[in-house]
């Protein structure tokens, strides 16, 4: 990829031609199941990881074209995963207060970039550290570069059906969600540089332990959990270091009044569709990139299994928000359809179509009765993301053991694992923010808005103006 130019000049037309060719030919092979694709891919790489010497000795064998095409495929999910922080942003700003839109569209911007460097600096060599003590592992920097036997080693198939540069790319996408789910949660109350801080300590270093307890090679995965794409070592893992900052933060003022729950109205619907839709869109990015390769019939039952369940979601939500709140909440419905998704996380390669269903549906009622239960407790959730990602990441891993034979009892282990100690370990950075440097702004900040409290400018002032 790097050295593209150097490796296959385009004289005239035919190589380009010939590439085509080898492309095409990787999808055209007769389908013999999907176990037999998966030998039929393996066979390739290993045959050719043994037929060459360089990069470009690599170029010219026969599993290059598979090597193209999963690389270039995982990069593209990649970048619907990007397109999730956007979805994230929009959600948040639709469900809050106008007057705090500019603090929740910063954070959200702090927390791509952050998360990207970071990951760079520590996390990625943290989260996967090869031979470890499958508990916790040091990280490092990313590597600065491959010539030689290196370049062999990392960016042809005897690393993986994809590159050094794309396992990172994609792996931080991923680190990044994480901090987003809790920015939703801590809105409207949270001082700017306390959020930066609390943010910034999960992702570079409380992430990629529980990362690496499954997705390192870690004691999860000698044990037999299982959590395909993140339902509880991202969404359940933001979801619950979501719940320590908001006990640590508290409710927002006027939110919990006489012990009865007084609404705080969004200001914009319509931003939470997009936001929603985008996160769908990015889902299947976010899902169907995990296979990690670009493999037809794995890629696509994944594709469609993450549509069942997030379309379930959103009915299941949609209808039971309407028997039991007495009218169809359209934010419950959205909020669904993002349930049905985490759900579907954990087992969208294991889970079958009809079964995915089912696994959406359930995460869509679950939503609406655990909004309502923390509210009771009075946890205040402006976006309902500890439910959202929390409540049901657990329950998306739980059913992997239900309904894609896993094992449930690693299931149930592994996913109140992740979920406590990301509990505690944001109890511990919240707490000892809040005690350091304050954790919330002050009355008259809240009341006037953090947009012109933490940052001097307004989202509207058109719209303020008018109102004074």
């Amino acid at each position: 990829m790097i050295k593209c130019n150097t490796i296959l000049p385009f004289q005239g037309g035919a190589a380009l031609i010939r590439i085509l060719l080898l492309v095409a030919a990787a999808f055209l092979v007769p389908s013999s199941g999907l176990l037999g694709q998966e030998e039929a891919a393996a066979e390739a790489v290993e045959e050719a990881a043994a037929a060459f010497e360089s990069y470009e000795a690599f170029a010219e064998t026969g599993g290059f074209a598979y090597f193209t095409v999963s690389n270039l495929w995982l990069l593209i999910a990649a970048g619907l995963v990007f397109i999730m922080h956007l979805g994230f942003s929009c959600v948040e700003t639709g469900l809050t207060q106008s007057k705090n839109t500019v603090n929740i569209l910063f954070k959200n911007m702090f927390i791509i970039c952050m998360g990207v460097l970071t990951y760079a600096i520590y996390g990625f060599n943290a989260m996967y550290p090869g031979d470890f003590n499958g508990f916790f592992a040091v990280g490092t920097p990313i590597a600065n570069g491959f010539e030689g036997a290196d370049a062999v080693a990392n960016l042809t198939s005897e690393y993986a059906d994809y590159t050094y540069w794309t396992d990172f790319i994609f792996q931080a996408m991923f680190a990044a969600t994480a901090a987003t789910i809790v920015s939703g949660a801590v809105a409207e109350r949270i001082k700017l540089t306390s959020f930066m801080v609390g943010a910034t300590l999960l992702v570079m270093f409380i992430y990629p332990i529980t990362g690496s307890w499954q997705w390192g090679g870690g004691w999860l995965s000698a044990g037999g959990f299982y959590d395909f794409a993140g339902s509880s070592l991202v969404h359940a893992f933001g979801g619950f270091a979501a719940l320590a900052a908001v006990v640590v933060l508290g409710p927002r003022r006027g939110k919990y009044v006489d012990g009865k729950v007084k609404p705080i109205l969004g200001h914009s619907m319509p931003l939470v569709a997009i936001g929603v839709f985008l996160l769908f869109l990015g889902w299947f990015g976010f899902n169907g990139g995990s296979v990690l390769s670009a493999d037809p019939a794995l890629v696509s039952l994944v594709f469609v299994t993450t549509a069942l369940a997030g379309c379930a979601g959103g009915l299941g939500a949609a209808f039971t928000s309407w028997i039991f709140l007495k009218k169809p909440d359209l934010s419950m419905g959205l909020n669904g359809i993002l349930a049905g998704l985490v759900g579907i996380t954990a087992g969208a390669d294991v889970i079958p179509p009809f079964q995915a269903i089912l696994v959406g549906l359930i995460a869509g009622i679950i939503v609406v009765f655990s909004v309502l239960f923390f509210d009771k407790l009075k946890i205040d959730d402006p976006v309902g993301a500890i439910s959202v990602h929390g409540v049901c990441g657990i329950w998306g891993t739980v059913a992997v053991g239900i309904f894609g034979g896993g094992n449930l009892v690693w299931q149930i282990i592994g996913t109140l694992s992740i979920s406590a100690f990301a509990f505690i370990s944001g109890l511990i950075i919240f707490g000892v923010i809040k005690v350091t440097m304050g954790i919330r702004v002050s009355e008259e900040e809240e009341v006037g808005g953090l947009d012109v409290g933490e940052h001097g400018q307004e989202a509207y002032p058109d719209f303020a103006n008018a109102v004074r």
